[in-house]
């Protein structure tokens, strides 16, 4: 029996990240503590998180001829991604995330590059990859429109979809009813519900994400919420991103959905102890270790 496998369609940056104890205001300069480059984008975020989740994991994306995208290739490697399909835009930069750590929050602003040259007619090109594929994992850092049109091609292939809001854009009915999971933080959800015409369709497939808060999902009809697991928060990136690589894994191991939301939530709270997105994110062992150590806590 082949391994089921997770096709994540999304973006690629490199993170160049400050860490500071003061946030300037505008016009204002201070000095930081620390400055480094960690690879990012919410796709190959989620693609790794997925990966060291013990997935059989392909990257669908795009770089720049640049040095950047040379360095990402052999990082997603690392993890054994498939990037046969992670291919370099000729005279184009690698997607750059400029963000700013202070007092364990991020702020971040994204220039998108290459990831902008992930048109339609480049995603049609992927649909016999859409096809194979057990699972497709989307989020908004490419183009909407190649976003819908992925969507709909998993729907017409009968693949599972989970799409990831981020950054918000409002949503079309059409990808709202292709979507199986749709999985905002509590502010994107806020703003999905104000934007989309049909609530009663859209609410059924949310699962949102509250941080600190914990989980609140839909289930039969059912609202449900599950509380978040306690534990000292080191950096923030990368925790939504790690919830879905999780939560995409646990889904296509037919686990019911409050157990794939509980693995999930395991996941992107680890992610939060470390600092740096992928660094951060755990493996499938250290998330079931930390289950058994906080269900034996319970008991």
């Amino acid at each position: 029996m082949m391994a089921k496998r997770i096709t994540v369609i999304g973006s690629i940056n490199m993170d160049l990240v400050t860490q500071t104890d003061i946030v300037p205001k505008m016009g204002e300069t201070v000095i930081g503590n620390r400055f480094f480059t960690i690879p990012g984008g919410k796709g190959a975020n989620q693609a790794v998180a997925a990966a060291k989740m013990g997935a059989d994991v392909k990257m669908v994306g795009l770089v720049g001829d640049d040095v950047f995208g040379q360095e990402y290739l052999q990082h997603l490697q690392k993890y054994e991604i498939d990037v046969s399909d992670v291919k370099p835009v000729t005279h184009e930069k690698t997607g750059v995330a400029t963000i700013i750590l202070a007092e364990g929050e991020n702020s971040i602003i994204v220039v998108p590059g290459a990831n902008d040259h992930l048109t339609p007619e480049v995603v049609a090109g992927y649909e016999d990859v859409i096809a194979a594929s057990d699972l497709v994992l989307l989020q908004l850092e490419i183009p909407m429109e190649s976003v819908e049109l992925a969507a709909g091609l998993a729907k017409k292939h009968k693949k599972k979809v989970i799409l990831n809001p981020a950054p918000f854009k409002p949503l079309s009915g059409t990808l709202i009813e292709n979507a199986d999971y749709i999985t905002p933080n509590e502010y994107e959800a806020e703003l999905l519900l104000q934007s989309a015409a049909n609530q009663d369709l859209i609410k059924k497939k949310l699962i949102i994400t509250r941080g600190a808060e914990g989980v609140d999902f839909f289930d039969e009809g059912e609202s449900i919420h599950q509380d978040s697991f306690k534990v000292e928060v080191v950096d923030t990136t990368g925790a939504g991103d790690t919830f879905n690589g999780a939560l995409a894994v646990a889904l296509l191991e037919d686990r019911p959905l409050s157990e794939a939301c509980e693995i999930a939530a395991a996941a992107g709270a680890l992610s939060v102890t470390k600092l740096g997105a992928q660094s951060g994110m755990p493996t499938r062992a250290e998330v079931e270790s930390f289950l058994q150590q906080r269900k034996g806590e319970e008991a």
